[in-house]
């Protein structure tokens, strides 16, 4: 039976997320932050709207037709919480809308980037456009009109489509009232004019403009009342009995290409949709009109990403640096296996470089000692250098393990395509555990060493993924220490094969001890404060959920304990509660980059025990997830973890918010303070950088 908490002392999931994407859409709004960075991060706020829509408010909406289900901590029903979060999602997009109108459009404008609408293209952009749209619009299109034998079409989650109402008969005699124009996802959505026929540096068109301005070309002989595009998103989750399937790859492979056509979950519409078409189009998704989100401009902002890569304005975009190497590691061809048996590297991306990582296995798949390579793989990317590594050295003959999430949510089917690879050259690949995903970021590499196997190790808080090594934060440890390394290789034997599990000397495992051992941490510095100690946590992650961590880390506070805590995303701990958690500080720091590192500090009696992990702090980690958390033994690199991975951020007054016990955050004062930006500092420290700046 599941334990109850008192729901006055947590916060609401949801609605905590919906609080970390204003401080994002802040960024948007900073006129400190380079242009098109402020134009990204305005996307970014929708691309996690989007996901926040298919996964979250896809579930809400499924609890409320089940009706009974228990309550959150915070004690708010599925029903009362889908209605908080559509009025402040609501408030939320108009506010983003007004920022891209208002401020973002207008500034870019003065910078000679525009995004002209219809009314303003001159003779020869229009000209230019009807041959755009002639060439290369309308052959890719299918207009499909609605009656008896075509109905509503099936809808794309997440496309841009329009909806067309025309008078007049078609060349069939038959009246159409309605129709329907899907833009083929081959289409870019905002396209450059050529400099001969721009006024400026950079002049793009919309594609919905276009379309607009053609629409008529498309229904030739009647006439068309009106156009209006619109975007539906849908429920995302897969849909597979991990228990009930014989074969979970060939299962995904079937569900996959349904989760375009889940439920439908939001209907997005511009401000100048007329009542009518709009009723009809939440008819046909089946949405209530509080589901209905009218915006000022295009609907798929996702899609602006692109537009810094086409624009050459350094000086709109945050200064490029190099990412640095550990002394060790910056000869040239230097030797990964001689540098980690000598002593334990430390990596600290993106202000170090990911290199290293990919030299280990590339090194690794060529050394004729090596006899085996392990590897855990959530997220790695459609095109890897670290997969093919491993397919070249399973073709060398060594012994390649890959285990493969293939449940890494919108990853799924790059994780199938490395699947297929790696086994059609032999080598050994694993689906980790039924109803666990496996989210360890683990690497062990077994190499022929005078006359015996010698293991050396890779542990780190992200992914595989050299592209998002550029932009998260994150720790890696490379180590040959043999007790860790056993750890490591008794983790893989429990994924592997169908074994007890034994007890770990170093590593804290989930579903097995890790939850245990925080729980333990947390209450140590609390006995140590009762006895008339000094107790100090810290801890830093993505977000802080599970409730019995939570009323530990309350108790500590109580009892005298200083905890700061560092959470990016959602936090359901309250803060400064008097007589609960008065001496608990919560922070997020958003900035150039994605705070993904997960550090947990406690100081234990001058012990300054420090541990990585890929776990946060929430119920799935701890219980329905394979993780590690590793501690650093070494103690120049723990003091640079403490340093670099927390004080460091503890001190930021640049880009760091603090929140209150309600859940609201406030942007840290400076007080005419120097300026102290945790991101800048460490790429100042770590990194090599054209010049010294603030970013």
């Amino acid at each position: 039976m599941a334990k109850k908490f008192p729901t006055q002392h947590f916060l609401n999931r949801e609605l905590g997320q919906l609080e970390f994407n204003r401080r994002v859409l802040a960024q948007a709004e900073n006129a400190s932050v380079p242009l098109l960075e402020r134009l990204k991060y305005l996307c970014i706020v929708s691309s996690n709207l989007d996901e926040f829509f298919e996964i979250r408010v896809a579930g809400l909406k499924e609890q409320v037709k089940l009706s009974g289900i228990p309550s959150g901590p915070d004690g708010m029903d599925a029903r009362q919480t889908l209605k908080l979060v559509r009025e402040q999602a609501h408030q939320l997009i108009e506010r983003q809308y007004q920022v891209l109108n208002d401020d973002l459009f207008p500034t870019l404008d003065q910078q000679g980037i525009r995004f002209l609408r219809r009314t303003h293209w001159n003779d020869a952009q229009r000209a230019w456009v009807r041959e755009f749209f002639f060439n290369e619009v309308m052959p890719v299109l299918t207009p499909i009109g609605l009656d008896p034998s075509h109905p509503f079409p099936r809808v794309l989650n997440k496309s841009l489509n329009f909806a067309v109402e025309l008078h007049g008969k078609d060349a069939f005699g038959r009246n159409s009232a309605k129709a329907i124009v899907q833009a083929p996802r081959v289409l870019p959505r905002t396209i450059p004019l050529p400099p001969e026929i721009s006024d400026c540096a950079h002049d793009f068109v919309f594609l919905s403009s276009i379309l607009h301005a053609h629409v008529g070309e498309l229904f030739g002989g009647m006439e068309v009342l009106s156009c209006h595009q619109f975007r539906v998103t849908r429920n995302s989750t897969l849909f597979v009995d991990e228990e009930e399937v014989k074969n979970l790859r060939i299962s995904l492979q079937g569900e996959l290409p349904q989760r375009h056509f889940g439920d439908a979950v939001r209907l997005e519409v511009t401000d100048n949709c007329s009542p009518q078409v709009a009723e009809f189009l939440l008819q046909q998704f089946e949405l209530g009109p509080e589901e209905l989100y009218r915006v000022n401009g295009p609907v798929n902002l996702v899609r602006l990403m692109g537009i810094p890569d086409q624009v050459a304005r350094d000086d709109l975009k945050f200064p490029p640096f190099s990412p640095g190497v550990p002394a060790v590691l910056q000869k040239k061809g230097a030797d990964m296996f001689k540098v980690i048996r000598k002593s334990d590297v430390l990596l600290h991306h993106p202000f170090q470089s990911f290199k290293p990582i990919i030299d280990f296995i590339q090194q690794a798949a060529a050394d004729p000692h090596v006899v085996a390579i392990k590897q855990t793989v959530y997220r790695t990317g459609v095109n890897s250098e670290l997969m093919e590594a491993l397919i070249s050295a399973t073709r060398l003959g060594k012994e390649v393990t890959v285990v493969v999430e293939l449940l890494a949510r919108f990853d799924e089917e790059a994780n199938i395509n490395w699947a297929s690879r790696l086994e059609e050259v032999g080598a050994h690949v694993v689906y980790g555990v039924v109803g666990h995903k496996t989210h360890a970021k683990m690497l062990m590499v077994v190499r022929r060493e005078e006359g015996k196997l010698r293991r050396y190790v890779h542990l780190g808080t992200g992914n595989y993924h050299p592209r998002t090594a550029r932009y998260y934060t994150d720790f890696g440890l490379f180590t040959s220490n043999e007790e860790i390394c056993a750890d490591v290789n008794e983790v893989f034997v429990q994924l592997t094969s169908l074994g007890t599990a034994s007890k770990l000397r170093h590593l804290w495992q989930s579903p097995f001890s890790l939850h245990s051992q925080i729980l333990r941490a947390i209450q140590n510095e609390t006995k140590l404060a009762q006895a008339g100690k000094r107790g100090h946590i810290i801890a830093k992650m993505n977000a802080l959920l599970e409730p019995e961590t939570i009323m530990a880390l309350y108790a500590a506070s109580q009892a005298g304990v200083k905890v700061d805590l560092i959470v990016r995303g959602v936090c359901a701990l309250r803060p400064g509660v008097p007589g609960l958690s008065e001496n608990i500080r919560v922070r997020s720091v958003i900035g150039r980059f994605l705070e993904h590192t997960r550090i947990f500090y406690f100081r234990n009696n001058l012990a300054h025990d420090v541990y990585l992990s890929s776990a946060d702090w929430m119920d799935r980690n701890f219980f329905r997830r394979i993780e590690v958390c590793f501690p650093i033994l070494d103690k120049k690199l723990r003091k640079r973890v403490i340093d670099e991975g927390l004080g460091i951020y503890l001190h930021d007054n640049c880009q760091a918010w603090d929140m209150d016990m309600d859940g609201h955050y406030r942007k840290k004062a400076t007080r005419r303070a120097p300026l102290k930006c945790a991101q800048s500092a460490l790429l100042q420290l770590l990194a090599s950088l054209p010049l010294k700046s603030e970013l």
